[in-house]
């Protein structure tokens, strides 16, 4: 319990936990890289810009398919 509210506590920027979960989409990442956000990301942070990132892209692609099927 202890290192769940240690994790919630931890401090990171946005745009760093942007590109872990852009990257994590993508499938890619160096296991140096993966260890450092670790231990640095906010785990609540990455969940609510992971949904938040899963539902653009969702968004998009249905965008997409109605653009090419009403052309």
């Amino acid at each position: 319990m202890q290192e769940l509210k240690q994790a919630a506590t931890r401090k990171s920027g946005f745009l760093q936990t942007l590109t872990a979960v852009l990257w994590s989409f993508f499938g890619v990442r160096k296991g140096r890289d993966h260890d450092r956000d670790m231990a640095s990301l906010n785990p609540v942070h990455v969940i609510i810009t992971g949904v938040i990132a899963g539902v653009l892209f969702v968004l998009t692609l249905v965008m997409v398919v109605r653009m090419v099927l009403g052309a």
